[in-house]
């Protein structure tokens, strides 16, 4: 026996090195930023970009997203697939694990988008290497479209007050002029940022957008789960206002048969001019298949006489029907026109079409040293 191991291990020797490549070395696991008691995790994405352009996203603007994913875990949040899409990628690219992939993917594809959140914690480089690629393309003739900061992410959601890359982004913006910016959120802590948002204001056109699809509670925890409370949202709102910036509601989505009543939003419309709101838009639920299996359980557990309806609606289709939205945006120009507020037309600035994935299709889900 000790004669035929000693065959085989020469054996091993001499064919090895020639048909098995040597394994390559184990990649670090991404380190924990943070995590919540009920088991929320925050890891590092190292961005080579992060300012999305129209011609990537198929959008008429650029968007940039601090993060990937967001802790509020909206049930009918179109921007699941985003991180969905970030983490196949970075799988399909060898840079994820099997085991990584169930984690930050979820079992249906979804769960992990609340769940396992990205934090682009080095974007500063990344975002100036972005503004002058996005100023060469205005000297080039193009059209200056805007840059809208949380499309696919709240910015401001908890993560913010420990990592700050919003602020720091904000910090940054401060320094241009002659730029386009919005931003989308429905946290209160958009108002900590006032004084950088006064600043971009000053030599910039800037619209703030507090994001608020009811003053019910109890519908607000049945479908957005962990978003701050009606109430801190307005207060944020009229922080804004009183101190001159440019801030307004988005009442989006609208849901049918839920929130679409005059009644239902004629109090919103009014909680926002009471807030001081420069502006209010709404647009109707969007419901694409990656969101379906989130939302449509939920809808059915909640209001299950709308349930059959919902999936007829919104059968092969990810916008609401036509005729639907035609009729809506008739009630809000009504409401729109009563409560002071200039008449801008059905759908946002800012919210044209559905986005693409996020930019980071180009990153690199790596650990940060």
């Amino acid at each position: 026996m000790r004669r035929l191991r000693a065959v085989r291990l020469v054996a091993v020797q001499l064919v090895a090195p020639e048909l098995f490549p040597p394994a390559p070395p184990r990649r670090r696991p991404l380190p924990v930023l943070d995590e919540r008691l009920r088991g929320t995790k925050f890891l590092p994405l190292e961005s080579r970009s992060v300012l999305n352009s129209p011609e990537q996203t198929g959008m008429d603007f650029w968007s940039l997203n601090p993060y990937v994913g967001c802790e509020f875990g909206c049930t009918y949040c179109y921007a699941r697939f985003t991180h969905r899409y970030v983490v196949e990628r970075a799988h399909h690219a060898g840079r994820l694990t099997d085991a990584e992939l169930r984690e930050f993917r979820g079992p249906h594809g979804w769960e992990a988008f609340e769940q396992r959140i990205f934090v682009k914690e080095q974007i500063l480089g990344a975002l100036d290497a972005d503004l002058r690629r996005y100023s060469r393309s205005t000297q080039a003739g193009q059209h200056a479209a805007p840059i809208v900061i949380g499309t696919a992410t709240d910015p401001y959601q908890p993560a913010e007050r420990r990592f700050r890359i919003t602020r720091a982004v904000l910090g940054r913006l401060a320094a241009c002029e002659g730029l386009s910016i919005g931003l989308i959120t429905k946290s209160p802590l958009v108002a900590r940022d006032v004084d950088l948002l006064s600043r971009i204001q000053q030599r910039n056109d800037l619209e703030v957008y507090v994001s608020l699809t009811t003053l019910d509670v109890d519908l607000i925890r049945a479908l957005e789960v962990r978003s701050p409370m009606p109430a801190v949202r307005l207060r944020a709102l009229a922080r804004l206002t009183a101190a001159g910036v440019n801030a307004g509601l988005l009442v989006a989505p609208v849901l049918p048969g839920i929130t679409d009543d005059v009644p239902h939003l004629n109090a919103l419309f009014s909680a926002a001019r009471d807030a001081g709101a420069r502006f209010i838009h709404a647009s109707p639920l969007r419901l694409y298949p990656a969101i379906k299996e989130r939302f449509l359980p939920v809808l059915a557990e909640r209001f299950p006489h709308l349930a059959a309806r919902y999936r007829r609606a919104y059968a092969g289709r990810g916008a609401a029907p036509r005729q639907y939205a035609a009729a809506l945006s008739r009630r809000i120009e009504r409401l729109q026109r009563k409560h002071g507020f200039a008449v801008l037309g059905m759908r946002d600035r800012y919210e044209k079409r559905m986005p693409g994935p996020q930019g980071d299709l180009e990153l690199s889900v790596e650990p940060i040293a």
